[in-house]
């Protein structure tokens, strides 16, 4: 069964950590914003993790919705987010080849094994 025919679209993507930033990116995470993340629930994300391997961030999330575009879109047009996002963007880096206008690196799947 593939992503589609489930209704779920899996989103992985990357950007590294600046190393003077680190902790306080930790620190940001450990008490997220609960107005952010009911904003991405109401955006139909889900099962949304963040990884750190060196100085990568590794992040993995499911969509549920049936707009991707439109809902992508009411996250970066929420004003708290958009607070948020301030003080997490700071901490981060973006990697050579990010499209202009995202801040992650989307990496494309290769496997998935249900």
């Amino acid at each position: 069964m593939n992503e589609a025919t489930k209704g779920v679209q899996r989103i992985a993507s990357v950007i590294r950590v600046r190393p003077e930033k680190l902790e306080e990116y930790k620190r940001l995470h450990a008490q997220p914003w609960p107005a952010v993340l009911e904003r991405l629930r109401a955006s139909n994300i889900g099962n949304y993790s963040i990884f750190l391997h060196g100085d990568l961030l590794f992040s993995y999330f499911e969509y549920r919705g049936t707009d991707y575009a439109a809902d992508m879109d009411r996250i970066a047009e929420d004003p708290i987010t958009r607070e948020w996002w301030k003080l997490t963007d700071a901490c981060q880096e973006r990697l050579p080849g990010t499209p202009d206008g995202s801040q992650w690196t989307e990496i494309p799947s290769v496997f998935f094994m249900e």
